[in-house]
């Protein structure tokens, strides 16, 4: 059985469009299937569609948690409940194109443990998003010994032995497509081209993909507290060079060190950069302490389609 999981927040309009290209492109699968809807505190119709579609149509499962605990951990809570041999998730936008599971179970069937799929372009995206998205990609390719596609996305297939693995992890603060990268296995990759949303606005604000890029960075690399380290050695190294250099000027000739710009520009620079790495050291601080009140990722207000054994 192939499980597939949606986390949804507030779609009220493309709800039913996704069922219905699902249900099309799983007529070419040769196999039984449910459908997984997390609707992660959703304040719109989603909920009321979801228990219409879920009354309708039996291989359809809801997973209505009690408030909004974000999409990553949506997608984890879907994985937990997820009883299929392979589990594809997939947003609920559609975007990631349903028409692409049967591939994505075709490459399964070949032994592919992981199958991963990345954007070439998305169509409704500015020339803004798509620069910031390459540069994240960059940067923590870059600063982490983990490796992640450029336009990797959370459309992906995973065995159900990547699934367990999954469910052993206590983090808190997840970033799927660093996991499934760190975890190895044999992975597949299969490209496509966004559409635009069909309907609706995008959930991401910038506040909330600079919070993911941080959530990335973090989670895989301490390079940012090396550099930090590495920036306050630089600017002492040179502070102490500036006062050699007053103190010669002062003792040694007639050119005294006045006025307060030069003063002020240096303390203000310096406090700058102190401000930065308390910034850099209090994210890594807060991660531990999120990690560390040890609560659980994610409360379920209900659960319906499901067997009785959950």
């Amino acid at each position: 059985m192939i499980s597939i999981v949606v986390p949804v927040f507030n779609e009220q309009d493309v709800l039913p469009h996704l069922y219905r290209w699902v249900c099309e492109a799983m007529k070419q699968v040769d196999m039984s299937w449910d459908l997984i809807f997390v609707d992660d505190g959703s304040t719109d119709r989603s909920t009321e569609i979801l228990l219409e579609l879920c009354r309708q149509d039996k291989r359809v499962k809801v997973l209505e948690l009690s408030r909004n605990f974000g999409h990553q951990v949506a997608i984890v809570a879907g994985l937990d409940y997820a009883r299929g041999e392979a589990v594809v998730t997939m947003d609920a936008d559609l975007q990631h194109p349903p028409e692409l599971i049967p591939e994505l179970i075709k490459k399964w069937k070949e032994g592919y443990d992981v199958i991963y799929t990345s954007r070439r372009a998305t169509q409704d995206a500015g020339p803004f998003k798509t620069l910031t998205s390459r540069m994240f990609y960059a940067m923590i390719n870059r600063l982490s010994d983990v490796k992640i596609p450029t336009g990797a996305a959370d459309f992906r297939l995973l065995d159900r032995k990547i699934v367990e693995a999954f469910r052993s992890f206590s983090e808190r603060a997840l970033f799927l497509r660093g996991l499934v990268s760190w975890m190895g296995y044999r992975q597949a990759a299969i490209s496509y081209e966004a559409a635009s949303r069909y309907a609706g606005e995008s959930k991401y604000s910038f506040s909330e993909m600079l919070r993911f890029s941080a959530d990335g960075i973090t989670s895989f690399s301490s390079v940012p507290l090396y550099i930090s380290a590495l920036v306050g050695v630089v600017i002492s190294t040179l502070s102490f060079a500036y006062a050699a250099y007053a103190a010669y000027a002062r003792l040694f000739t007639d050119k005294t060190v006045e006025g307060w710009t030069s003063v002020m520009v240096v303390v203000l620079f310096i406090g700058g950069i102190q401000l930065i790495t308390l910034g850099i050291q209090g994210a890594y601080l807060g991660r531990i302490y999120n990690e560390v009140k040890q609560r659980p990722r994610y409360l379920v207000r209900r659960s319906v389609g499901f067997d009785d054994s959950r």
